[in-house]
């Protein structure tokens, strides 16, 4: 790391910790957007140095006045600009010059507006990078630090809900959704320590705020809100950090849709990335997505406490019956495994209440309140003998009860302590009061039980995340062949596969039809024979494929109607010959290929064959490279999954050999990053377990040809 980046990383935590603060467009008055962050932190416990800079005032809010920021007395941690744009790129060289850490954008004006303000904006971007000063911002509203009382923000959010320490942090572009979820998480009962606003993204940008937040000790969870991504490489590796902490992170990433994405790109000038290859990263890396604020919050609040079950068990015990057939509906459609209960529980539970249905869903019914202490004798024996990661416990108001609610808590102390992977969750309409009793005991509180499993799902989803294999990703072979830069014919593309590790079908190229004919011979059975030409990439619109050919003399008209059709369709086209190849039966089509991803680089997608490609898009993304233990669970993913173990009495796929191909084409991709565009391999052929995999055809469109072609 040269001096220069020392010298930003150490400026990023004057931005967040900052020990003196100057507010450059001070104002008198704390309700307006420059009195406020003086306001606040004054009000929030801020220790540090305060130094308003307004050159028409003595003094601001109770504090001397400075005419500008080089008569401050010090260089100070932070400096909040709150002035008009014109005007705040020379703002920034002078902090730079006085030796400021960073400064906190808070004027707009800039590339949300147009070229004009691209053009200012960009200014500030090379200011940054020259000198080392930070710049969060412009368009922003800031950031906070509740350990310190720092408030550098003039949203009202911290004015509704002061902050408190606490293990949450916050890092979202959109600055009015962070306060709007700043604003839920604090209803909701969650401390948020840490907050943070990007906005436009001049310099500090989205992944280096995760990234800082995951190093801090005092956060536990952070949530995110993203609309584009403009580092995908810093998101990448913020979200590995995050897996090896055993943080969660739960994002909220906007532009699933095509209207949404170019909705988002419009707001935020940066681009919005491929969403399933999104989608597939934060599988890949363990990251839950959530759909909106109320998702993101429940499963923060669930994951809290730190302790992260691998599984995905999940049990219910209820006075209700209804209900608990509605949380096993909830649960089963989010995948999670609502297994029967214990022998030995079940037998348990009706001998301390007979008249209870005992399978899973327990329903207690109402005789549970018949006796103080029955709603804790079942718990006890619900989490002592059944299997599960969570049970989720529905009693209405009466378990808010206080000498009830102690009751729990006593019984259940022992099983907590021995088993603190083991989750209890309740569903209880109770007083802020006595929510706090059991949330201080460590069991979360939820008046509904649906947010409930959905917090549970998240819980178990990060306890497998930080659990899995991550295996190792292996090495590209010595004689692997690089992409060319130039277009090239199928057996051309098979062959680099090849040289990469991918098993491909056997075949030869053949110049004359007796070639072809002898290559058939040697093959035996059905043979395919395919035109061959760099220029001629989709060859069945040209009618350049014929299948199951058999015998000298069909092979040998078959070249010659290959070769006629070429000529007549693509006289233009180079043509090297006919591949012929043998044909590959009995065994399940899928599709593998490669997409460059404009901000995230290589991604590796894989589906079935078909109408599920095509029609309904059941595929999964990874980004290049990963290990073949993650192909196996990016293999899982596909709705289709079913057709690959064997079903209506067709063998199971060699679902092992398919994992090596795609981790091996994502080594490839990887190691060919700058000079590819495109794999596509469709047909690549699975056959029966322990019989391999064979590409079929493929295609591969160097980066080179996609620029000639612009």
């Amino acid at each position: 790391m040269n001096d220069l980046s020392d010298i930003r990383k150490r400026n990023l935590a004057r931005l967040v910790a900052p020990k003196s603060i100057a507010v450059i467009g001070a104002s008198d008055d704390p309700m307006r957007i420059g009195g406020r962050p003086i306001d606040y932190s004054v009000r929030h416990g801020y220790k540090g140095a305060i130094y308003p800079v307004n050159p028409k005032r003595e003094t601001v809010q109770g504090f001397k006045a400075y005419p500008t920021i080089s008569d401050v007395p010090e260089a100070v941690d932070v400096a909040i600009v709150a002035l008009p744009a014109p005007i705040v790129a020379e703002t920034i060289e002078a902090c730079a010059a006085k030796g400021v850490g960073a400064c906190i954008v808070f004027s707009s004006g800039f590339s949300e507006l147009g070229a004009e303000g691209e053009a200012m904006q960009a200014r500030l971007t090379e200011i940054s990078q020259r000198t080392g000063i930070r710049v969060l911002g412009p368009n922003c509203l800031g950031a906070f630090n509740a350990s310190s009382g720092w408030t550098g923000t003039f949203s009202s959010s911290p004015q509704v809900d002061p902050p408190e320490p606490g293990p949450i942090a916050i890092a979202s572009q959109s600055g009015a959704y962070g306060g709007h979820i700043y604003n839920l998480a604090r209803k909701r009962g969650l401390k948020v320590g840490r907050w943070i606003t990007t906005g436009n993204e001049s310099d500090v940008e989205l992944s280096e705020c995760i990234s800082y937040l995951l190093d801090d000790p005092e956060v536990k969870v952070v949530m995110s809100y993203a609309e584009g991504i403009r580092d995908g490489v810093g998101l990448r590796a913020a979200f590995e950090k995050a897996r090896a902490l055993r943080k969660p992170i739960i994002m909220v990433k906007v532009g699933r849709s095509d209207i949404g994405a170019a909705a988002a790109a419009s707001h935020t000038a940066a681009l919005a990335g491929t969403d399933a290859v999104i989608d597939g990263m934060f599988k890949q890396y363990g990251v839950y997505r959530a759909d909106d604020a109320n998702e993101m919050l429940e499963v923060a609040y669930g994951c809290q406490q730190g302790h992260f079950p691998d599984g995905n068990k999940i049990g219910f015990i209820t006075i209700s019956g209804g209900l608990g057939v509605q949380m096993a509906d909830s649960a089963s459609a989010l995948g999670l495994d609502v297994s029967e209960f214990s022998e030995a529980g079940q037998k348990k539970m009706l001998e301390l209440l007979p008249y209870a249905a005992a399978r899973n869903p327990v329903d207690v019914t109402g005789q549970v309140f018949n006796q103080r202490d029955a709603i804790a004798a079942c718990l006890k024996i619900m989490m002592e003998e059944g299997d599960y990661d969570v049970v989720i416990s529905f009693f209405t108001a009466v378990a808010a009860r206080p000498e009830i609610a102690h009751d729990i808590i006593e019984t259940l102390k022992p099983i907590r302590e021995s088993h603190p992977d083991k989750h209890l969750f309740f569903s209880i309409l109770a007083s802020e009061e006595n929510s706090r009793f059991y949330e201080s005991n460590g069991y979360p509180m939820f008046d509904d039980p649906v947010p409930a499993i959905t917090a549970a799902n998240g819980l178990m989803y990060f306890g497998r995340a930080f659990a899995a294999n991550q295996g190792i990703t292996p090495a590209l072979p010595a004689n692997a062949e690089p992409v060319p830069d130039h277009p090239t014919a199928e057996h051309e593309a098979k062959r680099i596969l090849a040289s990469a590790g991918l098993p491909v079908v056997r075949e030869e190229l053949a110049t004359s039809a007796e070639d072809a004919v002898a290559y058939a011979a040697s093959f035996g059975g059905k043979v395919v024979l395919k035109i061959a030409s760099p220029d001629i990439a989709h060859k069945t619109e040209i009618g350049g494929v014929l299948v199951g050919l058999e015998g000298a003399d069909a092979v040998r008209d078959g070249f010659a109607t290959l070769m006629a059709r070429a000529a007549e369709k693509r006289p233009d086209a180079s043509i090297d010959g006919v591949i012929v190849c043998e044909m590959v039966s009995g065994s399940v089509e899928t599709v593998i290929g490669v997409q460059v991803d404009p901000v995230f680089g290589p991604a590796v997608m894989f589906g079935l064959g078909g109408i599920l490609v095509e029609v309904l898009k059941d595929v999964s993304f990874r980004l290049a490279p990963f290990s073949v233990e993650e192909a196996h669970r990016m293999i899982r993913e596909i709705k289709g999954y079913k057709v690959l173990e064997g079903v209506r009495g067709a063998p199971r796929a060699d679902i092992a050999a398919l994992a090596e191909a795609l981790s091996a084409l994502s080594v490839f991709a990887a190691e060919n990053a700058d000079k590819l565009d495109s794999i596509d391999i469709n047909p690549f052929i699975v056959l029966p377990e322990g019989q391999g995999a064979v590409a079929v055809d493929a295609l591969i469109v160097p980066s080179a040809s996609r620029k000639d072609n612009a």
